[in-house]
């Protein structure tokens, strides 16, 4: 099974990366500047750790968001104990997963359609930085026996005639 993971940038919140533009007769919704240096930003750290192509077919992604540590991160611990983080300014998941998952596409998986199992898990800031750690592992597809399917099915007493249920 293969598995990649990797430490990417702390993403830019999807109002950022993505904007309606008016063509002639219709609204389409383009990548900002932003958007696009983020998927560079993406591009250029997925090729130094070493990604050459992509995963393709069904996957599991798990996301790991680490958001940046405040300067008085000591001072929240003593206020509030492991609570502190709390408070802590990070992107809403649901908003990082989206970012993610389109920088990612064509890069280190096919397309986010392919993607069977997605967790995610806000992290405690902490001295690394602001960043996202994500592995991605191939899921096998479980054929079912083709045996079973030889066979004909059982039929249930509604399908008997004359067989009522009380």
């Amino acid at each position: 099974m293969t598995t990649i993971t990797l430490t990417l940038p702390y993403p830019i919140s999807v109002n950022r990366y993505w904007m309606p533009v008016k063509m002639k007769n219709h609204l389409a919704i383009l990548p900002t500047k932003e958007g696009r240096e983020y998927r560079a930003l993406t591009a250029a750290s997925c090729r130094s750790q070493g990604v050459t192509a992509k995963i393709t077919g069904r996957v599991h992604v798990d996301i790991k968001l680490y958001p940046k540590r405040p300067l008085d991160w000591q001072k929240r611990v003593k206020k509030d104990g492991a609570a502190w983080d709390d408070s802590v300014m990070c992107l809403d998941i649901d908003n990082a997963n989206k970012v993610l998952l389109d920088s990612m596409k064509d890069l280190v998986i096919e397309d986010d359609k392919w993607i069977r199992r997605l967790t995610s898990e806000r992290m405690e800031p902490d001295e690394h930085g602001a960043r996202v750690v994500v592995t991605i592992t191939a899921l096998a597809v479980e054929q079912p026996q083709v045996s079973m399917f030889d066979e004909k099915p059982v039929p249930y007493p509604e399908d008997i005639v004359g067989v009522t249920l009380v």
